[in-house]
């Protein structure tokens, strides 16, 4: 289920959907988008090898072109401080006229970006990961909207998915993403949720492969080896970690 806050309420499903598809916080502030200078949009995330933040960028292009706005791509490689210095640096170059549609690398980045943007007189949208007690309306009107998803209800479903393919009994293993983020906690949470509604599977080990493919091809390469045939199935948190799981059991032949 996804979730917005904005500083005036809800937000139309068509609105709603138009902004997720383009990956851009521009369609929710049409008097920047008539400002007599253009904004520069910015996309602010963690990975282009991760090819959900890849999709989001070139949807953001798309949304660029159409309105004839240059967009710029920071990424953080997962490295907070990075994330935040570049941010304020497209600021500063920007002189504030900029409208900024970030993915904080961790969740309590997304305060320094905000308070950052607010000071810059540019606009914001966080997504997915931000501290419980700030929220839009305390920094209006630049801090626009944050949009985030149920995470519990995303990983107890997947969960249940997989317990049902391995016949609901069996060991399994889980690849969760980097701890202190919202997604990866409440991701977590639904599936202790969903083991504890099946008691014949066995969680054989957690581990925290970062969101990224090539961590979790090497955590599960580990992982075969302490557990082999006790492994009936694998949980991940995220599509990227499956690719690198499912790229270490075809490197076993399994």
């Amino acid at each position: 289920m996804r979730k917005s806050f904005t500083l005036s309420g809800p937000v139309s499903r068509r609105m709603l959907m138009m902004g997720a598809a383009t990956g851009v916080a521009a369609l929710a502030m049409p008097r920047v988008l008539r400002a007599e200078a253009k904004p520069t949009l910015v996309t602010s995330i963690r990975s282009l090898s991760n090819p959900y933040h890849a999709v989001w960028k070139t949807g953001a292009e798309a949304y660029a072109k159409w309105a004839g706005l240059e967009h710029v791509t920071l990424v953080s490689e997962g490295n907070s401080e990075k994330g935040i210095a570049d941010i304020k640096a497209m600021l500063a170059k920007t002189g504030g006229n900029m409208v900024l549609n970030s993915d904080p690398n961790d969740t309590p980045d997304a305060r320094p970006i905000v308070e950052a943007c607010a000071k810059a007189g540019a606009y914001v949208v966080t997504q997915w990961n931000k501290p419980a007690d700030l929220h839009p309306k305390d920094f209006n009107p630049n801090y626009v909207s944050h949009i985030e998803f149920d995470g519990i209800e995303s990983g107890k479903t997947i969960a249940e998915i997989l317990f049902k393919t391995i016949g609901g009994k069996g060991g399994i293993v889980a690849l969760g993403g980097l701890i202190s983020t919202t997604a990866a906690i409440e991701r977590k949470k639904g599936l202790d949720a969903a083991l504890a509604a099946n008691p014949d599977i066995k969680l054989l080990d957690f581990q925290v492969a970062n969101w990224k493919s090539t961590e979790a091809f090497d955590l599960m390469g580990n992982l075969l080896t302490r557990f082999g045939d006790d492994i009936k199935g694998i949980w991940a948190a995220n599509d990227d970690m499956g690719s690198g799981a499912l790229e270490a059991l075809r490197a076993e032949n399994l």
